[in-house]
């Protein structure tokens, strides 16, 4: 082989060396940090408001949020109009110390009388029953939502 093709080799290898430093660099931010998000823009005007209707009953609105699995089995969180964030940061509401939970993995918060459960772009995915969040999701009562190996429940 000629000195030029030795070269040639040596950089291309040293391209894809730094290609996959950058990329476990860019998963490792994004596991600490969470994932970036931009604000919403302008909205379009919305239609007019239909007359009030009576006010929902609660009774069948959830009053806490229990972990019915994992090591913080038993917790119990009650439930107010502030949304819930869980994952391991120190900040979040439900902090889990489970490996395969994110930083900040997921939050679950009130909208239009019902609970919605979002991933916050979590690496190994939030579980709503077995289906896997990908998208914002209203949550049942007593439907296991779960997150790494810790397992939560709204109950009344």
């Amino acid at each position: 082989m000629s000195e030029l093709t030795l070269l040639l080799i040596r950089l291309a290898f040293l391209a894809v060396l730094w290609f996959f430093v950058i990329a476990a660099v860019g998963v490792i931010r994004t596991d600490l940090f969470g994932s970036r998000t931009t604000p919403a823009g302008p909205r379009k005007a919305a239609k007019p408001a239909k007359p009030a209707a009576k006010p929902k009953s609660k009774k069948n609105e959830p009053r806490q949020l229990v972990v019915t699995g994992g090591p913080l089995q038993g917790t119990t969180i009650n439930l107010t109009e502030t949304p819930i964030t869980i994952g391991r940061a120190n900040d979040a509401t439900l902090v889990v110390t489970d490996d395969y939970a994110s930083s900040r993995h997921a939050r679950l918060f009130p909208q239009d009388g019902q609970w919605i459960v979002e991933d916050l772009g979590s690496t190994n995915g939030t579980y709503l029953d077995r289906s896997k969040v990908t998208r914002p999701t209203p949550v049942p009562l007593g439907v296991p939502i779960r997150v790494g190996k810790t397992v939560i429940e709204l109950r009344k």
